[in-house]
């Protein structure tokens, strides 16, 4: 490990520490997200999933931030991207229990309240599922072109602010990486598993647990890329 890791940990450390030392302090983190959720979800995918970027670019340079690698553009991105997550965290959630009621499935809608369970288990998947197959490689994808547009207007934040070319960006995306690494590997073998461990913890833990994974995302996402560039 270089130094600069072992400041990097020292940093994470010092954040992350107030919320386990103090008590008031991580009460007071809970009932802020409770009460602005769509806020936190801004801040903490902002904040963390760009952080797992910041990992992926280590792993594959050596460094943490590089010129050219638009973290602060990478961090707006990511908090509104955190924005669409927490859309579709609160749409899937509500809406398959419903349907899996509507197909049959009793007791789907209140499983979710209770205690574990088989139903509460198999519609925690079931909500996973239909995210992670409907909604995430949508999200990916727009990652995808945003990523490549930071990268193409010098990872500054007025580039970020500048016209996407979308139709000559889909045609630059690595499809062979994008849908057999991301797509087919990382959505049933990870994201379907990690989120359906999600649905099944209490409220309090849902909400460390999808920090972490904003975490792992941004991880994983900067992986794929590296693959793009090899």
């Amino acid at each position: 490990m270089k130094k600069n890791d072992f400041i990097f940990i020292a940093a994470l450390v010092l954040a992350f520490a107030p919320f386990f030392v103090f008590d008031s302090v991580y009460e007071f983190y809970k009932q802020f997200n409770k009460e602005h959720g769509m806020i936190m979800s801004f801040v903490k995918f902002a904040l963390l999933a760009t952080l797992g970027e910041s990992i992926g670019l280590r792993i594959k340079t050596g460094r943490f931030n590089e010129k050219g690698f638009g973290i602060l553009s990478r961090a707006v991105v990511w908090g509104f991207l955190g924005l669409t997550i927490k859309l579709a965290f609160i749409i899937f959630a509500t809406g398959t229990p419903n349907f899996l009621a509507y197909m049959g499935i009793d007791g789907a809608v209140t499983a979710m309240k209770g205690d574990f369970s088989t139903t509460k288990l198999l519609v925690a998947f079931a909500i996973s599922l239909t995210m992670n197959v409907i909604y995430a490689p949508v999200m990916m994808t727009l990652h995808k072109i945003t990523d490549i547009h930071i990268i193409s207007n010098g990872g500054t934040v007025s580039g970020l602010f500048r016209k996407i070319h979308f139709v000559k960006i889909l045609k630059e995306i690595n499809w062979d990486v994008q849908w057999n690494f991301v797509f087919k590997k990382t959505i049933p073998f990870f994201w379907i598993p990690a989120h359906t461990i999600t649905f099944l913890l209490p409220p309090d833990f849902q909400v460390l647990f999808a920090a972490l994974l904003g975490i792992v995302l941004g991880v994983i996402l900067s992986v794929a890329s590296m693959k793009t560039s090899n």
